[in-house]
């Protein structure tokens, strides 16, 4: 619903409704994929389509979370130029200059993963008589390559990013605070999607993104699987994004909220 209306209700014109639309394309992707890690846990952790799937749903899952998280950041950060430069932002702010950082993102997000396409990811167990996707990795992989591949990977896609949301969403409140101009709903607005981003990015990615990387560190000394039920547990959690992304629209921009409010309105009269 959220991509019928960006595209043929509020038109792409702006760079917020630009960052939204890619966001929900990521949240529709994940959707998709999420039918076979469902069944593959329901099969009691049986993967069943062949080495090669488990390869592209893998990487593809990681390729969205983080694309997320980068489309998420650049909300910010175009919320923060649009409330703390208005009058440079005329320049920076544009849909062109949107459009390219999107696809620079989408390349970003999709050449990171290139390395996930290159591991082996699915191993029989024979005692359980199943095949793993994922969840057994090679030691040696585990203890080399992509060690070093995740560590520097969360680092740069989560940390990062996460420090400049929270830095832009200061900036942005200590703004709206010392302004005298600006309205009441704007302040609130603004709260309000301060909080629902800064719970997207801690609540939902920060325990997967900190927990996968106190897993692989403990490779750097001895075989580490101590984590990894919670880990699977955290990363249940992380797709809630999914479901909160859509107030970001909300609150991210004001036409999205008004054609909500007349959609209801019409709705209800109707019923």
């Amino acid at each position: 619903m959220a991509i019928i209306i960006f595209l043929f209700k509020i038109k792409v014109r702006k760079p917020a409704v630009v960052y939204m639309l890619n966001l929900a394309t990521a949240d529709v992707l994940f959707v998709i994929l999420l039918p076979f890690i469902i069944i593959y846990r329901f099969s009691g952790n049986n993967w069943l389509v062949g080495e090669g799937m488990c390869r592209l749903v893998t990487a593809t899952l990681y390729c969205n979370t983080y694309c997320s998280i980068l489309l998420i950041t650049s909300i910010s950060v175009d919320r923060y130029l649009a409330v703390v430069y208005p009058i440079h932002a005329l320049y920076w702010r544009t849909t062109t200059r949107s459009w390219v950082a999107c696809i620079f993102i989408w390349i970003l997000s999709i050449f990171s993963t290139v390395p996930l396409l290159k591991v082996r990811q699915t191993y029989t167990i024979n005692d359980l008589n199943i095949t793993t996707c994922y969840d057994v990795l090679s030691i040696k992989d585990l203890q080399g390559f992509l060690l070093y591949f995740f560590t520097s990977y969360i680092s740069l896609l989560f940390f990062l990013p996460l420090f400049i949301t929270t830095y832009c969403y200061i900036g942005v409140l200590r703004k709206l605070t010392s302004s005298v101009i600006d309205s009441t709903a704007n302040r609130s607005r603004a709260v309000v999607l301060t909080v629902i981003v800064l719970c997207v990015f801690v609540l939902c990615f920060g325990p997967t993104n900190i927990i996968f990387l106190i897993h692989f560190l403990g490779y750097l000394k001895e075989n580490s699987d101590s984590s990894y039920f919670a880990f699977v547990f955290c990363a249940c959690i992380s797709s809630i994004s999914c479901c909160l992304d859509p107030l970001i629209y909300y609150f991210g921009s004001s036409k999205c909220q008004r054609y909500l409010h007349s959609l209801l309105c019409c709705k209800i009269n109707s019923g």
